[in-house]
């Protein structure tokens, strides 16, 4: 027996597989949401918010838009999966990122004037796979 039809067939299952890693629901892309910033800090300043990575390790977070007033910022990033992901924050000046986490959370306090900022996940290749959005600071 050849190794030829082997070699085909482990490369057309090996194709099958890869495929249907890519697949998804289109519906999800659809249900992108906005949070606002809700104010929890008990010294009487700052918004928290709260970012979740996909809990199944897939390159995606749960909203690609957040809004906050001026001032101090937290951006809580909850990650739930073993896939490692951080946020970085981008814009008018300001370059900061987080810790890079896995099966974790930590936060990312930056000071923020009005205006529009990119978050992303800085981990490479993960902002190009669609880890990214937009904070506007109002």
């Amino acid at each position: 027996m050849t190794r030829r039809p082997f070699l085909l067939l482990f490369a057309v299952l090996a194709l099958a597989v890869g495929i249907s890693a890519c697949g998804g629901d289109d519906d999800d892309a659809a249900e992108e949401t906005t949070t606002e910033a809700t104010t929890t800090h008990e010294d009487g300043g700052g918004a928290h918010l709260t970012l979740t990575a996909d809990p199944g390790g897939a390159l995606s977070f749960d909203q690609t838009e957040l809004t906050a007033a001026a001032g101090e910022v937290t951006i809580e990033l909850v990650n739930e999966s073993a896939t490692p992901h951080n946020v970085e924050v981008e814009g008018n000046g300001v370059e900061e990122v987080s810790d890079t986490i896995s099966e974790s959370t930590t936060e990312l306090t930056l000071t923020l004037e009005p205006g529009e900022y990119e978050f992303y996940c800085a981990v490479p290749g993960h902002r190009e796979a669609g880890m990214e959005g937009t904070l506007t600071v109002e």
